[in-house]
């Protein structure tokens, strides 16, 4: 390769040829600029002239001077003109240029999603979810049959830590803790909560029991039994 460059030259590339078109057009720019500028000193001095020659009667030569200044004029306007085309052609070729890079940045990453999509298997990352949601399944469920069968083998029916015994108690003390560090009230929050079942006209008295005097002595321990309930019950509703 190095010996055919040097044989028949090396083959420039789009954004090279670009560029030197771009160089080319700031250069004829830049010499418009001169020439316009050295007509412009010249349009001056022909004015001055044209003074001079009026103030001591030289009419002939003012007109002469006069059909000068005005091809003058027109050449400087044509300076204009093509310097502001050449301006507008160096423009759009910047567009062109901006635009060919962002293609060449759009292609790289074009051909990077290709590959991301070429190494990503869909199905495969479906196979591992749909294991990893059976596993997860599998061992809840042991877990569960574990928990079943150490509660059967060591007795939690007094533990207050055990699953079902003593949660009402503990979440509302947990519940009470929380609101008296942010300063709330349990009662206004609990009235707000509707009852279970059991309506109570005077929850914190016991309930007054009717008791005849036939029976008296044979009911003593049914009142003390429903006695306890209502107190187990009142201790719910705190």
């Amino acid at each position: 390769m190095p010996l055919l460059e040097s044989l028949f030259g090396r083959s420039t590339t789009p954004a090279e040829r670009l560029r030197q078109h771009l160089r080319s057009l700031q250069r004829a720019q830049r010499e418009l600029d001169r020439e316009r500028v050295k007509l412009e000193g010249q349009e001056k001095k022909l004015v001055s002239d044209i003074k001079k020659n009026a103030r001591q009667g030289q009419m002939t030569a003012c007109k002469v001077m006069a059909k000068d200044l005005v091809r003058m004029r027109r050449n400087i306007h044509k300076y204009y003109q093509m310097s502001t085309q050449l301006q507008a052609v160096a423009l759009r070729m910047q567009t062109l240029r901006s635009t060919q890079q962002m293609a060449e940045a759009m292609r790289g990453a074009s051909k990077a999603l290709g590959s991301m999509n070429k190494s990503m298997n869909i199905m495969s990352v479906q196979r591992i979810l749909q294991e990893f949601e059976r596993e997860s399944s599998s061992m809840d469920m042991k877990d569960e049959i574990m928990n079943d069968t150490i509660e059967d083998a060591i007795g939690t029916e007094d533990d207050p830590m055990g699953e079902g015994i003593g949660e009402n108690e503990e979440s509302e003390s947990i519940l009470r803790e929380v609101l008296d560090e942010i300063g709330m009230d349990m009662s206004q929050q609990l009235q707000t909560v509707p009852n279970s079942g059991i309506a109570l006209a005077n929850p914190s008295a016991p309930a007054k029991v009717a008791i005849s005097e036939g029976a008296e002595a044979g009911t003593s321990s049914n009142t003390q039994d429903d006695l306890a309930l209502q107190e187990r019950l009142d201790r719910l509703r705190k």
